[in-house]
């Protein structure tokens, strides 16, 4: 650790500026494949990582989801969707189990975790008993198994996160390649 420290003060400040703008374009390729994702899958969230239990033996904790929110692509009964709740920052992956479809195309859909006993009902928020299209984040495409316990365990031991992040950041910073 104290190598990459002599070699920053090694480095001229043209050098230092240099790494510096490494580092900025490191994080700009990533908002952009980001928001590159989110224009593709039609998501607002493309990546999420399962967070609980409630969808076991389908999905564990800490698999990660790949997402797609096509609004031409009806919801149907069977179908792995990704919710978000008013008032609720973490959204949910969980089956839909109802569906009911008005004339219109407008539908309401009623989701469970296959590990539960109950629907979702008292997950909703007061006085909603369906879901509609707006509280949809996404539809499950494909997953990876275990991938994202990395994140959960970022979330869990946010020191841990913190160590991790200076790390990255020293390592670009004095890298010279």
């Amino acid at each position: 650790m104290l190598d990459m420290f002599d070699d920053l003060k090694r480095m001229n400040k043209r050098q230092v500026l240099y790494q510096f703008l490494n580092f900025g374009m490191i994080v700009s390729s990533a908002l952009m494949i980001w928001k590159g994702l989110m224009v593709v899958t039609g998501s607002e969230s493309p990546i999420v990582v399962v967070l609980s239990g409630s969808m076991e033996p389908a999905f564990h904790r800490g698999d990660l989801l790949f997402l797609t929110n096509y609004q031409e692509d009806p919801v149907r009964v069977g179908d792995i969707v990704v919710f978000k709740i008013e008032g609720r920052d973490i959204p949910i992956v969980h089956r839909v189990i109802k569906l009911h479809e008005k004339k219109n195309g407008t539908a309401k859909f009623l989701t469970k975790g296959d590990n539960n006993n109950v629907d979702d009902r008292g997950l909703y928020a007061p006085g909603q008993l369906w879901l509609s299209r707006k509280d949809m984040v996404g539809r499950a495409k494909g997953f990876l198994p275990y991938v994202g316990i990395v994140t959960i365990l970022m979330n869990d031991y946010p020191k841990l996160k913190y160590l991790i992040l200076a790390c990255l950041g020293i390592f670009v910073l004095v890298h010279r390649e």
